[in-house]
């Protein structure tokens, strides 16, 4: 190896920090966000029903950071600290301080549209989404709207809903992620409310701690 080679320090790739600017990284403190009504009856952010009627609100960036705070959330159910650099970057984003930046803008927009609220040195998020409002229904197209009404007076008989829990436990059992049973429950012909309501359901008893004496 030559005099020459040795002089030159090692390149770092760009996407590899130095200890210096990963202690320097802003972070803020995610906490979940504690509503009995909608952690009872909203909706999963990884949900069709977030895909088809809050996509068109929130916009693609907000939704897809929405997902990605409430699955944090999932594995840490007290809370987390983010990393705003990292987060972005793996959105395929740039974190900039400025307001201006599309991840600034998500974040905002989340806030702007009830899914976060700040709180001291960070945000607290919800971890279920409510139903969109009639405010912004109205702003939607017809064929959407038209989508919303049937999506929401439709009547879930016991059947159906039985059979498609089972469904869901079936593929949770194959190895199938939470975040996939609703999408997988449609393509076996299951309806879209009752898919929901059914991977919903599964999912969360999944999730459930064991009772005593079967840990």
């Amino acid at each position: 190896m030559s005099d020459a080679t040795l002089s030159h320090p090692p390149r770092r790739l760009p996407d590899q920090p130095s200890s210096e600017e990963s202690a320097s990284r802003p972070v803020v403190c995610i906490r979940p966000w504690i509503d009995p009504v909608v952690d009872q009856t909203g909706h999963d952010p990884r949900s069709r029903y977030v895909e088809i009627f809050w996509l068109g609100v929130l916009g693609p960036t907000a939704t897809w950071l929405t997902r990605r705070l409430a699955a944090g959330l999932e594995q840490s159910p007290d809370g987390y600290d983010l990393d705003l650099t990292a987060t972005a970057r793996a959105m395929g984003l740039r974190y900039s301080t400025g307001r201006s930046s599309p991840f600034s803008k998500a974040l905002q927009r989340c806030v702007m549209f009830g899914l976060a609220h700040p709180i001291e040195q960070g945000l607290a998020v919800r971890r279920r989404i409510p139903p969109v409002s009639f405010r912004h229904l109205q702003r939607m197209p017809d064929d959407v709207q038209m989508a919303h009404a049937n999506w929401t007076r439709k009547t879930v008989g016991l059947d159906e809903l039985t059979r498609a829990h089972r469904l869901a436990l079936v593929l949770l059992d194959t190895g199938d992620d939470t975040s996939v049973v609703e999408h997988h429950l449609i393509a076996l012909g299951v309806s879209d409310a009752v898919a929901a309501e059914a991977a919903d359901n599964a999912c969360q008893l999944a999730a459930a701690p064991p009772p005593p004496g079967n840990a």
